[in-house]
């Protein structure tokens, strides 16, 4: 054990506040079971002076969302000289923007949906050779907030303006369809995958944190070969965003043809029923384990490669 005295990082100021709670509350139980002196921080805008009065000697970031997954937190956490869990600034923050991961991603040769970026000048019509139905999203947002499917014309103006309620640069992707695949990274090395199959229109919001919102099916019931196609593609996009620690690659894989990458989320959910602790029990990995081995290799990044 590299540190004592840790603090959780938690709450924060997203639309992803209450989600992060539960994952602190859990990661410093679970830190705590394994033999540390962990303290809990609901951040707020004096967050340094919250970390100077703790104390504490490193930190586990457990913020989802603005200010805790995109970076933010991360700067000045180097600024501080405390090492912590998880992904860079420039890796926390590439991973957070969808415009640009989904650039670096098809760059390194890794599938991701037909797409494209527009801003809130935009009109209220589909770019470039994009045909419905396809997903309206925020560009920096997580958890599914302000994210929707498109199947008619008419529903097109409401996605974008809630997606823009959210952020001024939006994504509109085709919408690919097949197995929603969830593959849990620790440092590069794959812990394994879950088949999400969500009883809402998609896996979204509600679907995620809803008591009966989805059933989780590890191993994921699509055929092994199909399974290790997609955790390939995970490790490949861990190492191409250049992250570290924990991360969930979430993609699509459909019935033919190459699985799809959505998104690398560089913070994933923490609670003992959340998809990467519950991936990382599969394989053996108890929760104080798992949040232990994350700590363990919680650092700076200044003048480091990731």
């Amino acid at each position: 054990m590299r540190f004592k005295r840790v603090g959780v990082l938690m709450g924060g100021l997203s639309a992803e506040r209450e989600v992060s709670l539960a994952s602190g509350r859990a990661v410093a139980d679970g830190l705590v079971t394994a033999g540390y002196d962990a303290v809990r921080i609901d951040v707020g805008r004096e967050i340094d002076r919250q970390l100077r009065e703790a104390a504490v000697e490193a930190v586990f970031v457990a913020l989802h969302g603005r200010w805790g997954e995109d970076g933010t937190v991360q700067g000045l956490l180097e600024m501080l000289g405390l090492p912590y869990t998880g992904s860079s600034v420039r890796a926390s923050a590439v991973a957070m923007d969808k415009d640009l991961s989904r650039q670096l991603l098809a760059a390194a040769g890794i599938p991701v949906a037909p797409g494209a970026t527009i801003t809130s000048e935009h009109p209220a019509a589909l770019p470039g050779a994009l045909e419905l139905p396809v997903v309206v999203k925020p560009a920096d947002e997580g958890s599914s907030v302000g994210v929707s499917i498109v199947r008619e014309p008419s529903a097109l103006e409401p996605a974008i303006l809630a997606a823009r309620s959210c952020s001024d640069r939006l994504i509109i992707e085709q919408l690919v369809t097949g197995a929603e695949v969830n593959v849990a990274v620790l440092e590069g090395e794959i812990l394994g995958a879950v088949e999400i199959e969500s009883h809402r229109e998609f896996y979204d919001y509600s679907a995620k944190y809803d008591e009966g919102g989805s059933t989780h099916h590890i191993p994921p019931r699509i055929p092994a070969a199909r399974t290790d196609e997609a955790a390939e593609l995970a490790r490949r996009s861990f190492r191409a965003l250049g992250c570290a620690g924990a991360a969930r690659v979430d993609l699509i894989v459909p019935e033919e043809g190459n699985p799809v990458v959505l998104e690398v989320n560089t913070i994933p959910g923490m609670t003992v029923t959340s998809l990467l602790p519950e991936i990382a029990l599969a394989a053996g990995i108890q929760f104080d384990q798992l949040v232990a081995r994350i700590m363990e290799r919680a650092r700076l990044h200044v003048g480091a490669a990731g």
